[in-house]
């Protein structure tokens, strides 16, 4: 009872997924889980976050009525029924999950698991009863947590990580949040939306650092638009909480110029770190850089029988990205190469990044720096939305598609968009880049007219001097 195929450490989106595709390749499996089904993603991340972001987008949009002919009398917004409602989605996928895994009939075993061997797990339940496991093959999967910097020490009720974001008991009238990356400018809209006053201080010269500067700079320029405060290249030195909230002090990074802000709370997005304490890796011997354990291209650690996938992983001792569809197609490569299959290595310059704030954010492949760094001779072609005929009739002209080709080849080096939707739009760049298409061959597929997707044949033609609308 005690003996599988495999044994999954993490029920996230990398572990489950890892653990449903071994079933079907009929492996005996059992995953290992000390909180909820579904991991930080479906419990505490990606889902019950773009829950909260809806109902923000829709108080906006009943506050903006007006604009679309309709008159509202009055509308309010219900903190504490917008993060029940955040909970429930919550809960709905993580007993999707417990449903998938029963379907494949995948065994479950709740609690803390830790590696005594290459092939073995002890997992000690609630009641701290301990009970091992064998398994040839076992496949760490325990993501990653908030990131705090030695002078952001979080309390869980002034100074918050983003678990703490998604279920305060009531509505901070202020907040200041230390980084602008995806979890920081999310949270920035969700509750500017709903009325919280919300600074912004990012360390890095321009907000979402790791997006294309163009991005960037509309980014910064539409939540400055909102009302929403940014302060980029500055620290935030010194936090001090008082009985009434904090007290934070910034620091120019480029003059050292200081300045004192006074909110109810801070939230620390300054990025993940990996869960890999307490479970067992040191005993084993099992290599790690930083906390993160190197695997290779397959996801094998350097001890055989053991693997790793998601965001506690550095792949050849690269950078590795900490989203939840890299996870889910790494736990498939890795379960796939351990039956022996032919598997591709997956090229990480190809994966498409998210963030869901308004305007919304979506990019693959190069920065229009980094495509030029790499040595490459480039044609970039932009397409705004105030162009687009769709985004005038739904009201959102913000932001604009940007696209990078090779001039030589016509290889499309990378996209980068930024306005309404977009993030259902950048899996087109995702799969004519996997087929190698070129710029000619985008701008002579004829997209649907009115639509958003018209905005990348759009701007593939200006990239050629080609573009028709602009």
């Amino acid at each position: 009872m005690n003996s599988f195929d495999l044994i999954v450490l993490g029920s996230g989106p990398g572990g489950y997924v890892a653990a449903i595709r071994a079933s079907q390749l009929g492996m005996k499996v059992a995953v290992v889980e000390r909180e909820s089904l579904g991991g930080i993603c479906l419990n505490w991340g990606c889902i019950p976050t773009k829950a909260l972001l809806k109902s923000a987008q829709v108080f906006n949009y009943i506050n903006h009525a007006k604009d679309y002919g309709i008159e509202v009398s009055s509308a309010k917004a219900d903190f504490g029924a917008v993060v029940k409602r955040s909970r429930g989605v919550a809960d709905g996928m993580s007993k999707g999950v417990q449903f998938l895994l029963k379907k494949n009939k995948i065994t479950v075993i709740m609690g803390n698991g830790k590696l005594v061997a290459a092939n073995k797990i002890a997992v000690t339940d609630a009641n701290n009863q301990t009970t091992e496991y064998t398994a040839p093959h076992i496949i760490v999967a325990t993501g990653g947590r908030s990131r705090e910097l030695p002078n952001l020490k979080q309390d869980g009720k002034k100074i918050i990580g983003y678990r703490e974001a998604m279920t305060l008991p009531t509505q901070p009238k202020s907040m200041l949040i230390v980084g602008s990356g995806a979890i920081g400018v999310e949270f920035a809209y969700f509750y500017h939306s709903l009325g919280t006053k919300v600074t912004i201080v990012e360390y890095m010269p321009r907000m979402v650092p790791v997006e294309d500067e163009d991005v960037s700079k509309e980014l910064e320029k539409q939540y400055k638009m909102l009302g929403i405060d940014v302060y980029t290249n500055t620290n935030a030195e010194k936090i001090e909480t008082t009985a009434t909230g904090c007290q934070v002090t910034l620091k120019s990074n480029k003059d050292g110029a200081t300045k004192v802000i006074d909110c109810e709370v801070v939230l620390s997005a300054v990025g993940v770190t990996p869960n890999t304490e307490n479970i067992g890796l040191e005993t084993l011997g099992i290599q790690l850089d930083k906390g993160f354990i190197i695997t290779n291209q397959y996801y094998q650690t350097n001890v055989k029988g053991v693997y790793a996938i998601g965001d506690v992983i550095k792949v050849n001792n690269a950078p590795h990205p900490a989203l939840a569809h890299v996870a889910s197609a790494e736990g498939i490569l890795c379960v796939e190469h351990i039956k022996g299959m032919h598997v591709e290595p997956i090229n990480y310059n190809n994966i498409p990044g998210c963030t869901y704030c308004q305007p919304e954010i979506a990019s693959v492949g190069y920065t229009e720096a980094k495509a030029k760094e790499a040595g490459y001779d480039i044609k970039v072609g932009k397409f705004p939305f105030t162009a687009s005929g769709k985004a005038s009739a739904a009201g959102h002209k913000q932001g604009f598609v940007k696209v990078i080709f090779d001039a030589k080849y016509g290889e499309w080096l990378g996209a980068h968009l930024i306005g309404a939707n977009v993030t259902e739009m950048i899996a087109e760049v995702v799969v004519a880049r996997k087929l190698e298409t070129t710029g000619h061959e985008i701008i002579k597929s004829i997209h649907p007219h009115p639509t958003m997707s018209e905005a990348i044949m759009e701007a593939a033609a200006a990239a050629y001097g080609e573009v028709i609308h602009l």
